[in-house]
Formats: structure tokens, C-alpha cells, sequence
């Protein structure tokens, strides 16, 4: 288990924050009522669904290199 309140807890977080976001993105209901505001509190979401679309690739490496470093590491 990894606790929320370490760094590395936080980067966990962090990422899946991001990729659930940007799977939200793709889903048109979804879509609709999470990621309409731009601005303000909700709009957190829709910028952490933008940095997931955006870079993909980064966002999937980091996943897997965290996923490298609770399993096999820590």
C-alpha cells in the first residue's frame, strides 16, 4: 500500500488523476458534465484531461515506471 501523505503516494495520485481524467474525456456523457468548465474548481479536471490526451505517451511511461517502483521497489 502506498501511503497518500509520501512523495511518492503523491505522484500515484497524481497520475491516476490524470489518466482517469483523460479516459473521462473520452467518454461523451462524461465529457459533457465533468469537463465542460474551464475555469475554477471543475476546471482542474478538464486541465488534468488535457495533459493526459496531450501527453499520452509521458503520462504512460510515468505509469509505468511507478508501477516498476512500488511493485519491484519499494
Amino acid at each position: 500500500m502506498t501511503n497518500v501523505y509520501s512523495f511518492d503516494g503523491i505522484l500515484v495520485f497524481g497520475l491516476l488523476f490524470i489518466c482517469t481524467c483523460a479516459y473521462f474525456k473520452k467518454v461523451p456523457r462524461l465529457n459533457n458534465w465533468l469537463l465542460s468548465e474551464k475555469k475554477g474548481v471543475w476546471g482542474v479536471f478538464y486541465k488534468a484531461a488535457v495533459i493526459g490526451s496531450r501527453l499520452h505517451i509521458a503520462v504512460a511511461l510515468s505509469c509505468l515506471a511507478m508501477a516498476f517502483y512500488i511493485v519491484f521497489l519499494k
